[in-house]
């Protein structure tokens, strides 16, 4: 019965598609983007800012040519507020670029919130580190709205290049009795192991129901080459199942340790007294391994033991299977350590990594055309005004000092 509601669930997605929107920020037309014919909707939905051409720093963002930056003249805040979006869980997906003017020093430092929850902080140098040149949050939309905010820290205008709002399953993720409405996952980290080319599910022939993740490509996790990666041409069974709905590609590469190394590990940087929610991917496609008990490892995280005993063959089955290992953690300090640690038998294997941040939803506001927050038709149009007569006498004092100087 179990199998059969899970096959249900699966044709239901396979046949029918998400709600899909993708912005082209400071775009006055729709844009079909190669080499997928992807559809980006001309720019809508800003409380403010200005549209300028953009130069892509990373190769991994789209290929658009347009972006929208916010003067800080414009306010510390602005928003976009995209409306008429069905209720339900979302890949909220945003790309950074940069103005096109090579007299400006464009890189801007700026913080990001989705739904009001903080989520995201550019930091210096972000414009050359391909995995922050774009911010990524699974989030719950509720009012069948949804507002993606950027707060200026005063050190240049935030620019962005494009927002894609991508329906995926209500349960995708679930990683705890307190997942839920409550919370907000920010994407931290998502490695392909034993591929060093990147790719997005849609490369990996994932479905949209699963989003459109970025899986940064590894062929090592050392920097000694004291591992190696291995690949089939292998089906994998059990990919592509709900909630998650993992493309079968990430399962046909992996790295494994060596007779030299016969552990793996991982370490990243992380921002302290956080929660990280930690998804490990598994399939045994080693030739050399084909039974139980030819590859028994624990997995620790930070030194203590998040799984026991992992032996993929009987935990699947069989071998070319899919399995899913999941942890949540709490993190004092600034690193995530994962370590594989054989047990018994043969080197340790692993097909991807994912971790995300784990944080609080905060309550909503709806930022108003114009980027008042106050809900009072009137008192928005007395702070409008207000701020409005700020902008013009901080303009005049400006200008007075520059005569004085």
């Amino acid at each position: 019965m179990v199998q059969f509601l899970c096959l249900t669930v699966l044709n239901e997605r396979l046949f029918s598609e998400p709600f899909t929107i993708r912005i082209s920020c400071g775009s006055f037309d729709d844009v079909r983007t190669s080499p997928t014919n992807t559809l980006w909707y001309r720019d809508f939905g800003y409380t403010g800012g200005r549209f300028a051409n953009a130069t892509r720093p990373s190769f991994i963002i789209p290929p658009l040519k347009t972006l929208r930056y916010f003067p800080l003249s414009d306010g510390p805040e602005n928003c976009y507020n995209i409306n008429n979006v069905p209720n339900g869980h979302y890949q909220v997906r945003l790309f950074f670029g940069l103005l096109d003017n090579p007299n400006l020093d464009s890189e801007p430092i700026f913080d990001v919130s989705v739904e009001g929850t903080l989520f995201s902080s550019l930091l210096l140098g972000w414009s050359s580190d391909d995995e922050k040149t774009f911010a990524e949050a699974l989030v719950f939309v509720q009012d069948s709205s949804l507002s993606v905010c950027f707060h200026s820290t005063g050190h240049g205008d935030p620019s962005i290049l494009s927002i894609e709002v991508l329906q995926i399953d209500d349960d995708s993720y679930n990683f705890s009795p307190s997942w839920g409405k409550g919370t907000v996952l920010r994407t931290a980290k998502r490695l392909k192991c034993g591929s060093g080319k990147p790719a997005f599910d849609e490369d990996l022939h994932g479905i949209s129901w699963g989003g459109d993740r970025f899986w940064l490509g590894l062929q090592t996790l050392s920097s000694s080459s004291d591992d190696q990666s291995i690949s089939t041409e292998n089906v994998i069974a059990e990919t592509l199942l709900a909630p998650n709905f993992y493309p079968q590609s990430l399962y046909q590469s992996a790295i494994v340790g060596t007779d030299r190394q016969p552990s793996l590990s991982f370490e990243m940087d992380v921002t302290p007294n956080k929660n990280y929610s930690v998804w490990l991917h598994f399939a045994e496609i080693d030739n050399g391994v084909t039974a139980e008990e030819q590859r028994v490892f624990d997995v620790l995280i930070n030194g203590d033991t998040a799984f026991k005993d992992v032996d993929i063959i009987r935990m699947t089955g069989e071998r070319f299977t899919a399995l899913v290992l999941n942890k949540t953690v709490a993190v004092s300090g600034t690193t995530l350590k994962i370590i594989l640690q054989p047990v018994k038998g043969t080197r340790s294997i692993i097909s991807a990594i994912e971790v995300f941040e784990v944080i609080p939803a905060e309550k909503k506001t709806l930022p108003q055309e114009g980027g008042c927050l106050i809900p009072s038709k009137l008192n928005c149009l007395l702070f409008l005004a207000l701020q409005n007569l700020i902008v013009i006498v901080s303009s005049l004092l400006f200008g007075i000092l520059q005569r004085i100087i």
